[in-house]
Formats: structure tokens, sequence, C-alpha cells
């Protein structure tokens, strides 16, 4: 039986947040215990150019919450991007994951061919489905949460792969 773009989004969004969501339940822990200011780590970056660790949380949900919707042919959610504490971090994956859970395989399945635009400043990105999901969502999903994970690794953290991955 082949895999179907149902099978090959919405349980790899689920997992992704979810494991975002416990490496972040693990960062409350250690500021507490650390007796940091939990806002230094919301607000840490890898390097000055780049999003600090709130910014990826909220293009990661925002990434798959896109990519579900647009997949299924609905509209897509908007969430403000006001989160500032790990409290409301947590409630946005949790919206983000009640969402994405509440599309329908039937939505999703069939919409390889699907025509997606997606506007990036000035410029349209065109996409068919699948493609959309396997080299623009999919790799967008892992860059930020890759991005969020070594932002609080290099912060101290003491997590691994695992953490990353979530157990199988």
């Amino acid at each position: 039986m082949p895999l179907s773009m149902y099978q090959a989004s919405i349980p790899t969004f689920v997992r992704g947040l979810n494991n975002l969501s416990a490496i972040l339940t693990k960062a409350a822990a250690y500021a507490a215990a650390k007796k940091i200011d939990p806002s230094v780590l919301i607000n840490a970056r890898l390097a000055p150019d780049m999003f600090p660790l709130a910014r990826q949380i909220q293009i990661a949900a925002d990434i798959v919450k896109g990519g579900a919707a647009r997949l299924a042919g609905i509209e897509v959610p908007s969430y403000p991007d006001t989160e500032t504490t790990f409290d409301e971090l947590q409630a946005r994956i949790a919206k983000t994951i009640a969402f994405i859970q509440s599309v329908k395989a039937a939505q999703i399945d069939g919409s390889e061919e699907r025509d997606i635009t997606l506007k990036a400043g000035n410029n349209d990105m065109r996409f068919k489905g699948q493609p959309y999901l396997l080299t623009f969502v999919i790799p967008n999903l892992y860059f930020h949460t890759s991005i969020a994970y070594a932002i609080l690794r290099h912060n101290g953290l003491d997590i691994g792969k695992k953490d990353f991955l979530g157990n199988y």
C-alpha cells in the first residue's frame, strides 16, 4: 500500500510538535532549577541574524498548520505572534496540534497535484501538493524545530537526539 499524503503529513507534524513541546517542558524546568529568567531562553538565538527561540516555535507551528490547511484546501488559521512565556508557547503548540488533528484524511489524501501558492514578500511561490509537502513543509518543520533544539542545547539544556526524535 502506498504512503498517503495524510500519512506523510499529519502524523509527522504531530510528532514533531509533541517532541518540541517535551523539549520546552524540560527547558522551563531547567530555567526554574537554575534560576534563569525564562525570557533569557525564550529570546536566545544562535546568531545575531537568526530568529530567537520563540519565533522558531511560532514558525514551526505556522508551517504545519499552513501545510495541513493548504493540502486540505481549507483556510489557514491565523495566530498572532505574541507568545513570550513557555506556557504561551506550549499553548500555541497545543492549539496547532488540535487544528491539524481536526483535518481529516479524506481532505488531504489526493492532494498530490493540488495547486498551492504562497506569498513570500512580493513573490509568489507555486507548488503542487506533493512537492509542497516533501520539499517545503517537512524540511521547514525540521529546520525550525532543530534550531529551537540547538538554541536550548547551546544554552545548557541537557537534551539529546532522543529528545528531538521522541520515543518510538
